[in-house]
Parts: structure tokens; C-alpha cells; sequence
């Protein structure tokens, strides 16, 4: 009995020390709305004040890498889904598939600026709006890295002896930073598409 105790209390014990890192995740996806959503909003006040947007035909592959994003937070939910399920191997799977659709995306968005230099939109021009395309991909792709990282964690989890909650909280953490840059890249790219 009092074995089982202590196990239970270290369980709870385990749970309250992942509850601020959770909150960390939260908090850098609210800093990151407000830096996105200042830098929409610049761009919103400057294309106003030049009575003009970016005037680009935005790369199709814009248009896959958002194709392969959404199919990539599919997969996510089905791994959230196999992990309720106490399906290891389908989440494992799972969460590899969103691993290598997530390295497609930066793949695209990289080749989507080399198209954007091919027609001649450079990073450094006279039209600020064309910059912002750049910078807004860029560090979206930026944070394409940190969720890459938090899906390795995740996959890892699932290959380690580890308590059931600890392999719950960094599904969870991968899924909600995971969605978050997946809207976040939809609301992107529909922003550039209206302004253009």
C-alpha cells in the first residue's frame, strides 16, 4: 500500500513539473501572434500608405506546401488518436510521416523563394512588401524548425521506457505547437494573397 502511494504521489509529483512547460509552449505561440499579427498589420499600413501590395503572383508552390502542411496536421491527429487508442506503432508511424511532411514544407518554402529571386522579387528591393513575403515565410519556417524539434521529442517518446504521461505530454505539446504554425501558415498565406 504504501508503495503504491509513493508511485502515485511521483506520478502527481511528475505531472505538476510538465504543467509550466506547457505553459512556456503556450506562451511563445501568444508572443509569436503578436509578432506576426504586427508585422501584418505594418504591412497592411504601408501598402495603404504606397496605395499598392506586393503586386506578385505568389509561387504555386506556396500552394502545395500548404496542401502538405494540412495533410501533415492530419497525420498528427491521427497519431494523438492512436496514442488514446494505446496504439504505439500507428502513432510511431504517424508521427514520422508529420516528421517528413514537415521537412517537405521547409523544402517547398525555400524553393518557393528561389522562384520569387528567378522573377526577380529579391529580399532587398525598393518595395517593403515584397521583403515582409520573406520575412514572414522565413521566420514561419523558423518555427517549422521548432516543431520539427518537438515531433523528434515526441517520436523518441515513443521508442523509451517512460511513463504514460510523460509520453502523453510530449504528444500533446508536438500537436498544439504543431496546429498552431499550421493555421498560423494558412492565415499567412491567404494575408498575402488578399494584399497582393
Amino acid at each position: 500500500m504504501v508503495h503504491t502511494l509513493n508511485k502515485q504521489d511521483l506520478n502527481n509529483h511528475a505531472q505538476e513539473n510538465l504543467k509550466p512547460k506547457k505553459f512556456i509552449v503556450w506562451l511563445f505561440m501568444v508572443s509569436s501572434m503578436i509578432m506576426f499579427g504586427g508585422w501584418t498589420s505594418y504591412y497592411i499600413v504601408f501598402s495603404a500608405s504606397k496605395g499598392k501590395g506586393h503586386g506578385l503572383v505568389l509561387p504555386d508552390l506556396f500552394i502545395y506546401s500548404t496542401a502538405v502542411l494540412l495533410v501533415s496536421s492530419l497525420c498528427l491527429f491521427l497519431a494523438s488518436r492512436a496514442l488514446k487508442a494505446g496504439n504505439t506503432g500507428a502513432q510511431r508511424g504517424l508521427l514520422w510521416a508529420t516528421l517528413v511532411l514537415g521537412i517537405l514544407f521547409g523544402y517547398l518554402q525555400v524553393s518557393a523563394w528561389s522562384t520569387l529571386v528567378a522573377t526577380g522579387a529579391f529580399f532587398s528591393n525598393n518595395n517593403a512588401a515584397i521583403s515582409m513575403i520573406y520575412v514572414v515565410s522565413g521566420f514561419h519556417l523558423l518555427h517549422i524548425f521548432a516543431g520539427v524539434c518537438f515531433l523528434l521529442n515526441a517520436i523518441v517518446g515513443t521508442y523509451l521506457n517512460i511513463s504514460s504521461e510523460r509520453r502523453k505530454f510530449r504528444m500533446e505539446v508536438a500537436a498544439i505547437f504543431w496546429h498552431f504554425i499550421d493555421i498560423l501558415w494558412i492565415y499567412l498565406y491567404v494575408f498575402l494573397l488578399l494584399n497582393s
